[in-house]
């Protein structure tokens, strides 16, 4: 009887979170901070969120794009409570910290050909990531479709630094973007706890994210117009 043997989990960065009060005044940082205006992005009917992206791909970082998102002040909360929605979003403390300080570095996502065994390999560590939706948006060049992992808390994990995961449809959204100027350099994680942190990484088989122990963080570098500009989440 022949034996099949199921290939090893792999993920890889896909695209950073800078999460805003408003898509109007992630712009703005966007142009103040990184030297660039966004493109554009779309709605998210599933979640009441909307977005803009640019890439930041680069050698380390082949496909990584970049996301500014924000509540849609014009939807109402399509998520029943308890339900909250994603990347924290719904979080008092959350909101709090933006309106006081700006756009905020807060999460990434990774992506994976098997989100569901992603989430398996992560649930047998008692890192519960949450609920596999589907989800999509239009697009002028047709709807772009996805899978991704939702937590009904809505909670990040780890304070951001454990990615939630997202399997891509027939089209990734980089496909479409012309080069932005920015360009990711490095992606860096530290946390009190790194060797929990670090089997998450592993099980889910995720390339090019540096971990340490300290405070909890999430460190960016981009090559942007402005020169090389790091970006922290400081535990948010």
């Amino acid at each position: 009887m022949e034996h099949i043997t199921t290939p090893p989990l792999a993920s890889q960065v896909d695209h950073l979170v800078v999460v805003a009060t408003s898509l109007v005044e992630g712009v703005q940082w966007c142009e103040r901070v990184l030297g660039i205006t966004p493109g554009p992005g779309g709605e998210h009917g599933l979640m009441g969120t909307h977005n803009r992206l640019f890439t930041v791909a680069s050698p380390a970082f082949p496909r990584a794009y970049f996301e500014i998102i924000a509540i849609n002040p014009e939807k109402q909360n399509p998520r029943v409570a308890p339900a909250r929605r994603w990347f924290d979003l719904d979080d008092r403390e959350l909101q709090l910290r933006l309106d006081k300080t700006g756009p905020q570095l807060a999460h990434f996502v990774a992506s994976t050909s098997r989100v569901q065994a992603a989430v398996r390999a992560l649930d047998g560590l008692g890192l519960d990531r949450g609920e596999v939706l589907e989800a999509s948006r239009k697009t002028p060049q047709g709807l772009l479709s996805w899978k991704i992992t939702v937590r009904e808390d809505g909670q990040r994990l780890f304070y951001g630094a454990l990615p939630t995961l997202i399997q891509w449809g027939d089209s990734h959204p980089a496909d479409g973007m012309a080069p932005s100027g920015v360009t990711l350099q490095s992606l860096h994680a530290s946390h009190p706890r790194p060797d929990a942190l670090r089997g998450g990484y592993e099980a889910i088989g995720l390339a090019g994210v540096g971990l340490a122990e300290g405070p909890p963080n999430l460190i960016a570098t981009l090559q942007t117009p402005r020169g090389l500009v790091t970006l922290d989440s400081k535990g948010a």
